[in-house]
């Protein structure tokens, strides 16, 4: 492994960056102490900063030599909604929140890697250092593009970053083209008739109308959905009624879908509000229809991706790096930057949990658990990638 020593010799001081963070952690677009102490260590550091972007957003710019070319780098910043029960002397002190995906690492590692560039600039050209806010379902990196990041920082192309447990530590994982899928939600409210549950048929049920929806909505999966085109379609609330004997007035079905492509994600929005219109038609009651897409499908670009894979392997070796790995149903807004700008997201392995402290929860070190922590054994080797990765964008000869 190839590792920059003075970045293994300021690991220590990463390391009390990121814990630092992991013990403060902010929700989205509330992620201000966070901003500041990032903010803070940029300008110590000689680093111009520009905050505000997209409510809390850092974005720091580093310039050297004549070369109009730009890169960003980007790492989010906000904690989820989850009552920590480690017990380590980093633990959350903020009740029910915690830093539970790893954010802390990122804003750590991509911290690291500015302290370096910082003080070697072995490039030529500009590099931001995007913190972005509310990943977590707030869309953050839409707001900061909606405040101009992209045209008042112009950039050639962009890349970010995710830890993933279960994957060995030191390793990386990529893949070109659709990596993490689109986020949606669905609420659909079947307006009925309530009666007495003795005397159904002077009412409308909108429970049995529910029931009929929902096991027909599966078939847009199992027999409208090519079988080669990724969807997932799932109902996660049921709410109706209050009273044993009561047939109540509406129903409620909430869920999700998600999807790697757009067609696909048209196709089931389209199916979904045609059977539940004519279904509830069919029993002579009505429906309110809404479907809110939330991120788009993740879908790297295939010269950053191999642009990037290279980086990745010059550091820890090609038996390293997975250059093509599972893509996951799980949903990231850097997808809306990707969108904008040519790039690539990649995995880094987290390990398995046995980096954790002694005081760690019993539960599995996974994403969005409350038993979760960032191991800082990545951080040299992330903040590693960004400035190597920044270095071969931005070499003279790229100029």
């Amino acid at each position: 492994m190839k590792l920059i020593e003075p970045i293994i010799q300021f690991q220590s001081e990463i390391q009390k960056l990121r814990r630092e963070i992991h013990s403060n952690p902010e929700l989205c677009f509330e992620e201000q102490r966070t901003a500041d102490l990032i903010a803070q260590k940029l300008t110590e550091w000689g680093i111009p900063v520009d905050r505000g972007m997209g409510v809390t957003g850092v974005v720091g710019i580093l310039r050297n030599g004549t070369s109009k070319r730009a890169v960003g780098l980007r790492a989010d910043m906000d904690a989820l909604p989850v009552q920590e029960i480690n017990t380590f002397s980093h633990a959350s002190r903020n009740q029910g929140k915690m830093h539970a995906c790893g954010h802390d690492g990122h804003c750590a590692m991509l911290l690291g890697a500015a302290h370096y560039l910082s003080r070697n600039k072995n490039f030529d050209g500009t590099v931001y250092l995007i913190f972005q806010p509310a990943e977590e379902g707030g869309g953050g990196a839409r707001r900061m593009m909606d405040d101009g990041l992209f045209t008042k920082y112009p950039m050639d192309a962009v890349f970010g970053m995710h830890n993933w447990p279960g994957v060995a530590a030191g390793t990386f994982g990529v893949t070109a083209g659709p990596m993490m899928a689109s986020s949606n939600e669905f609420e659909v409210v079947v307006k009925g008739k309530g009666a007495h549950a003795a005397q159904p048929h002077k009412g409308i049920d909108p429970v049995m109308i529910a029931v009929q929806i929902a096991q027909s909505w599966q078939t847009i999966i199992s027999r409208n959905k090519n079988p080669l085109d990724a969807g997932v379609l799932s109902i996660t609330q049921i709410h109706a009624g209050s009273a044993t004997n009561v047939i109540p007035d509406e129903a409620t079905l909430v869920g999700t879908v998600r999807t790697f492509t757009t067609p696909v994600l048209d196709l089931i929005e389209e199916r979904m509000r045609n059977i539940a219109e004519h279904t509830a038609q069919a029993f002579d009651a009505s429906i309110e229809f809404q479907f809110k897409r939330n991120y788009p499908p993740l879908i790297n670009h295939r010269e950053e991706t191999a642009f990037a894979l290279g980086v990745m392997r010059s550091i820890v070796g090609a038996d390293k790096v997975d250059g093509s790995v599972e893509p996951t149903m799980g949903a990231e807004d850097f997808a809306f930057m990707l969108q904008e700008k040519p790039g690539c997201y990649v995995f880094i392995g987290n390990g398995e949990g046995g980096h954790r402290d002694s005081g760690h929860g019993l539960g599995p070190c996974n994403l969005h658990n409350p038993s979760y922590d960032f191991n800082d054994e990545l951080l040299p080797i992330g903040a590693t990638y960004w400035v190597r990765l920044a270095e071969a964008y931005l070499t003279p000869s790229a100029s």
